[in-house]
């Protein structure tokens, strides 16, 4: 579905200004120098994963995808830019033109990566890559991170399902793209019908303690409920008292009740006490949803707990405690001259203080042992060894600024399920670790 022709908030008609103001400014000094032409080659990796976390999820693929292709100075956009002197009036007739022409390879959306791992590579003048940096580490840095956390969070609730609802915990169209995230981490289903507009990942929801508080008595917020959605529906049963909730919800929905949601207290307790309860009822197939504030260590502390689905929402659009996935898109490669012809030249930052980068244009593959388990980031910028040629992990994005590698979020989801799969098993324990492969540079 394009929502972008019904004029919908999370569309915009140009990705042009999701940039920082200094892209626009080195533009126009290159243009000046005469170096803007040269052929570069920039690359989005990360120097170190968030404390503790084994291994990445890259996300938001997609997404950049879309916002290279809406990379496009309008009219209004550069009549802001004229009216703030941005940049000179040259600068300005060259931005009129934009349009990527270049060559995007990354890693596909879905897949998992470590230290160093070149996640995306854009490759064409340096003129129109610099333009890009700043609207593709926003939208990597969010979704990577949310995706990470849904992935540490599905790991731990195992084959039960998660439901993302943290829309009312962060920036509107923010939660439109942390449930896309989070879908392709693991998640089931969301709360936000507007991501489920936008990108067909199943809506669910009932009722909040406000609808019972609407009705006199909790009876008749349950009966209400029932009749409007049926016996299927879930019933809010944490406003009042539990035990007494559970007893009137079987009563009014018959042991037809779809499931009980508790929304506070002691989880793993009250779960177990509604679980009897609601056995000794009758409503043996009755299912038990919790929510409150949960994260990944919470979910896997309920694993023995009678309980069917989990909510989540603060901690999964904050990335539970890590809401950026440090990204950083560097220059590693570029032209000595803007012949077309001119060989690339690696380039890389040598400061002190941890903030250094790997010179020249790179290759990644996965080195895996006799049973198909990942035991290596391998990284290089020579010939790709012939053992690893299968294995190599970047793949065409975009090629001579047109799309080739859009993708349905299901194809997405499932990838990460089956790249975490081939992670050694110490991949998805919670204790802090380093990250669960070594990156070897070659």
């Amino acid at each position: 579905m394009n929502t972008a022709d019904l004029g919908l908030p999370v569309d915009v008609p140009s990705t042009a200004l999701f940039t920082d103001h200094y892209e626009l400014t080195m533009l126009q000094a290159a243009l000046k120098a005469g170096t803007a032409e040269r052929r570069s080659v920039f690359e989005v990796f990360t120097r170190r994963l968030p404390e503790g976390r084994r291994y990445g999820v890259v996300a938001g693929t997609g997404r950049v995808l879309d916002a290279v292709e809406n990379f496009r100075f309008d009219p209004g956009v550069l009549g802001f830019l004229r009216e703030r002197s941005v940049v000179n009036a040259e600068t300005l007739d060259w931005l009129a033109g934009y349009r990527f022409s270049g060559d995007v390879w990354g890693y596909q959306e879905g897949e998992v990566y470590f230290p160093g791992s070149p996640i995306m590579r854009v490759e064409g003048t340096f003129a129109e890559c610099v333009l890009l940096e700043t609207v593709i580490l926003s939208i990597l840095n969010h979704d990577s991170a949310i995706a990470a956390a849904a992935s540490r969070m599905s790991s731990a609730a195992g084959e039960r399902p998660l439901i993302e609802m943290g829309a009312r915990r962060t920036h509107e169209l923010a939660a439109v793209a942390a449930s896309r995230a989070a879908y392709v981490g693991g998640f089931a289903s969301t709360s936000d019908l507007a991501a489920g507009f936008r990108y067909g990942i199943p809506t669910v929801g009932t009722s909040a303690h406000a609808f019972t508080l609407l009705h006199d008595r909790e009876r008749d917020a349950f009966q209400a409920q029932v009749d409007s959605l049926g016996r299927d529906t879930t019933l809010l049963v944490d406003t009042y008292d539990v035990t007494e909730a559970v007893r009137t919800a079987v009563e009014v929905a018959g042991p037809e009740l779809g499931a009980v949601r508790i929304d506070s207290g002691d989880l793993l307790l009250v779960a177990h006490r509604v679980r009897q309860q609601l056995d000794e009822l009758g409503a043996r197939g009755t299912r038990i949803i919790v929510t409150s504030d949960l994260d990944e260590y919470a979910i896997a502390s309920l694993a023995a707990a009678p309980v069917d689905a989990y909510g989540v929402g603060t901690q999964l659009v904050t990335g539970s405690g890590h809401p950026t996935a440090s990204m950083v898109y560097k220059l590693v490669a570029r032209a000595e001259s803007a012949d077309p012809t001119a060989p690339l030249v690696p380039v890389a930052k040598k400061s002190t203080g941890g903030k250094t980068s790997v010179g020249g244009r790179k290759w990644a593959a996965r080195r895996v042992d006799e049973h198909g388990v990942a035991e290596a980031e391998v990284i290089g910028t020579g010939p790709v060894p012939a053992e690893l040629e299968e294995h190599q992990l970047l793949v065409p994005l975009v090629r001579e600024g047109r799309v080739l590698a859009r993708e349905p979020l299901d194809v997405v989801r499932d990838r990460h399920a089956a790249a975490r799969a081939r992670l050694p098993l110490s991949a998805t324990q919670l204790s802090r670790g380093e990250p669960v492969l070594p990156t070897e540079y070659v």
